[in-house]
């Protein structure tokens, strides 16, 4: 299988570079940069255009651009959304590096600021299943307590949903929370919450761009199935000193940039820490009065330039989650990242980057005292390398080649037990793995109108030792718990099992006029490291598990089709997505899995087959006083699992058929804007007990058709409001400051998180009938009210 994967490479790869011209002395290079004149921090997206030629190109996530066109005179223009374009006329003879500064629009000319990179970006660009927020726009939208935040955000975007307040992380497209890989700077992020899901971990003061992929996702992306979402860090102000900050209700937070050396390196540090705890105290009995509940992050970056072809780029991120109930529980957990990348520019056609990253996330939980006690520990880290080159042959083609190398240490459960003294220790042994791939891929323009994106990915995966593995018995009833028959020790580092997967990656966008066009899509994603779960929403407590002799890695077909069309000058612009997935291999559990501390869980868990379809509308309004979106989702999402469910089709976790969001900002004058948002969402599937046995005198719930799912939560809506006063600004005064007060759940909505059932007693006398409750749990049962204060320096 191997030396045909690299023959299949090795001609694509081939193929791609067949693009480049034979004649390349006729042509000349026109590269550099386009930053911000005022900090120096390099705009992603930004576009060149070529006149006289109508080409162009847009810079790459490190600022870079290249276009390589025949020699001659031409009038050059650099634009960016929120900036004023700069035109150059240039005499090209030979190859040129120009670095361009933007300067971004003024307040007084902000209502023709349009909320996106590029005014028709949704209509030139091949991309689609995509969507990018500002963070200027982010920034505008109601708070929670104060704070605005990155992954709320995204959550009013379609085809993205949350199963409710206090769940962490976010689904799309059908696919759960541990199929989305969450990137800061490159580098994984496996549990992207604060505070159970209220706040996630990245700090909107120290975020520079975001973007997140559901489908059409290029080759240099892989080990999800469901999205990727590429969160980058500023890198700090190389023009002088500045900070931001606030002060909210139960955090607050401060950020500083720096030059290093003014515009050849730069740094910033932001940090975040809550006070929940403190505000709460006088309010708690006297046996939580030294509870503590906080979180605390760290964000630092630091770059430099080393010349005109290199530099480097460290940055990190460190965050924890401490919950103290007066020394009877404990629990913490928390993130730490580590990314160290290197640009180089071989020639002005060649831009190269190495990044090696670091990833590490742990939960730990303590119950009791003394010689009554339990403590638990989880973790998972993972080591990688990227190297990746963007080559630009010329003003057609876009060539993307590159491999990346991950090593995993997984800790699924280090457990220790007191009881009278005595010492229990149930640890299970750490899992090793390693994750491997190579692509190439490619943007080619065939036309004025056509575009296609096309790559090839392919990725390795071994399961490795140190560590046992085990054979279970297949023979066994379906749907139920499979017994051990065998087991063999494996030595440090010997392979246990290895996958090989081929991801074909495809798409094309059709320009029917300069404000429509069709665009296609397909792609195949594998997923070699699994989140076990029988939880809705995601929880510190979760399992991180790779694939092994007996899990197999997920693996999950797209296929999309968009309409995308922009009215009036691009000031309105709407979409239609249709997409259908296919699911292979997907994890589920037995009824009554236990997947905690469970030496055997591969015995627990079961592999089925699934599918993931909908419609995707979208309306946005990027212009004026008033702009804002509104998105519509009608989808499904099911599973099919032998055993399970009777072997028919059943909804999973995260299928919500309608859902809706509508965004709107106003600005009233130049001091005083509002905001709102509504949000009304489908309940999620849920499985309730259809009977109630009697056993020796208790009363036990019972599924009695063993259905899956086969009940919804009622319907989440939601609306939240927000209005921002400006302080005045003084001539010559850098000190500029902002009040936000804000409403959440507005309509004091109780809407539900789960539902229990509670009886008067769990003990009866034969014959006797006792009435069962539902018991609605609402996170968030009424209005809350916040301001905050923010200033930047």
């Amino acid at each position: 299988m191997i030396p045909s994967i690299r023959v299949i490479t090795s001609l694509l790869i081939l193929g791609l570079f067949i693009q480049i011209p034979v004649h390349a002395q006729e042509k000349v290079t026109l590269s550099g940069y386009v930053r911000d004149k005022d900090t120096g921090e390099e705009l992603i997206g930004a576009s060149v255009l070529i006149k006289e030629l109508s080409t162009g190109n847009i810079t790459n996530v490190y600022g870079f651009y290249s276009v390589s066109i025949p020699a001659g005179s031409y009038t050059v223009q650099y634009s960016y959304v929120g900036y004023l374009p700069v035109v150059q006329n240039m005499d090209l003879t030979t190859d040129k590096q120009l670095n361009i500064e933007l300067a971004a629009v003024q307040e007084e000319l902000e209502e023709v600021v349009v909320m996106g990179e590029k005014e028709d970006a949704n209509i030139s660009s091949v991309e689609m299943s995509a969507n990018k927020l500002e963070m200027k726009t982010i920034q505008k939208m109601p708070p929670l307590l104060g704070e605005v935040d990155l992954i709320r955000s995204i959550q009013l975007l379609p085809g993205v949903t949350t199963v409710g307040e206090g769940a962490s992380g976010f689904n799309v497209r059908g696919g759960g929370v541990g199929e989305n890989l969450v990137l800061l700077d490159e580098a994984p992020v496996y549990n992207s919450s604060h505070m159970f899901g209220f706040f996630s971990v990245f700090n909107p003061d120290a975020v520079k761009d975001m973007k997140l992929l559901k489908g059409g996702i290029p080759a240099q992306f892989g080990g999800r199935t469901s999205s990727i979402l590429d969160v980058r860090m500023k890198e700090g102000n190389s023009k002088q000193f500045t900070g931001s900050g606030g002060v909210g209700l139960i955090f607050s937070r401060l950020t500083l940039e720096a030059p290093i050396v003014k515009d050849k390196g730069s740094f910033i540090i932001s940090g975040r820490r809550s006070y929940a705890d403190i505000l709460a105290k006088p309010f708690l009995n006297e046996d939580l009065e030294n509870s503590i509940f906080y979180f605390y992050d760290l964000t630092v970056k630091a770059n430099y330039r080393f010349g005109q072809k290199d530099r480097l780029f460290l940055s990190g991120y460190f965050g924890k989650d401490k919950f103290d109930a007066d020394d009877i529980f404990k629990s913490n957990w928390g993130n730490k990242t580590g990314t160290l990348r290197w640009n180089h520019l071989f020639n002005d056609q060649l831009f190269f980057n190495l990044s090696l990253f670091y990833s590490d996330y742990d939960y730990n939980l303590n119950f009791g005292k003394q010689e009554d006690s339990f403590e638990w520990a989880s973790r998972i880290v993972n080591y990688n390398v990227k190297p990746e080159f963007i080559f630009y042959p010329n003003t057609k083609n876009e060539i993307t080649f590159g491999g990346q190398l991950t090593f995993y240490d997984f800790k699924p459960g280090e457990a220790t037990g007191t009881s009278a003294g005595d010492e229990i220790d149930i640890s299970l042994d750490n899992k090793y793995a390693m994750e491997g791939a190579v692509y190439a891929g490619n943007e080619q323009t065939l036309s004025d109108r056509l575009t296609l994106q096309y790559g090839l990915r392919y990725s390795f995966f071994n399961y490795l030792g140190k560590g046992t593995s085990y054979e279970y018995d297949q023979n066994g009833e379906k749907g139920e718990q499979k017994e051990v028959i065998g087991s063999k020790e494996w030595g440090k580092g010997e392979v246990i099992e290895t996958y090989h997967n081929l991801e074909p990656r495809l798409a094309l966008k059709y320009e029917l006029n300069p404000s429509s066009s069709l665009k296609a899509s397909y792609n195949r994603m594998v997923q070699y490291i699994h989140l076990v779960s029988n939880t809705t929403a995601s929880t510190p407590l979760d399992v991180w598990t790779p694939s092994t002799n007996n899990i197999k890695p997920m693996k999950v077909d797209q296929v999309a089709l968009g309409y995308f069309k922009n009215f009036k000058d691009n000031v309105y612009e709407t979409s239609v997505e249709v997409y259908y997935k296919d699911f292979h291999d997907v994890v589920e559990y037995i009824d009554g899995a236990d997947l905690l501390l469970n030496e055997y869980l591969e015995g627990e868990l079961l592999a089925g087959v699934g599918r993931a379809y909908g419609v995707e509308l979208y309306a946005k309004k990027n212009k004026g006083k008033l702009n804002g979106w509104v998105s519509y989702t009608l989808s499904r999402s099911e599973r099919k699992v032998e055993g399970v469910n009777k072997d028919k089709w059943f909804p999973n976790r995260f299928d919500q058929t309608h859902n809706l969001s509508v965004v709107a900002f106003y600005e009233l004058n130049k001091r005083w804007s509002v905001s709102g948002n509504f949000s009304m969402i489908s309940g999620t599937p849920t499985t309730f007990p259809t009977n109630r046995l009697e056993y020796q005198g208790y009363i036990i719930p019972h599924n009695y058709n063993d259905t899956r799912n086969n009940y919804r939560i009622p319907l989440y809506h939601r609306l939240d409001l927000s209005a921002t006063l400006h302080g005045k600004k003084k001539e010559g005064r850098k000190w500029e400051s902002f009040w936000v007060f804000s409403l959440y759940n507005v309509y004091n909505q109780k809407n539900p998180f789960s539902i229990a059932f509670r009886q008067q007693t769990d003990r009866i006398a034969a014959g006797n009938n006792i009435p069962t409750e539902a018991v609605k749990l609402s996170v968030f049962g009424s209005i809350i009210p916040s301001v905050s204060y923010n200033f930047k320096f």
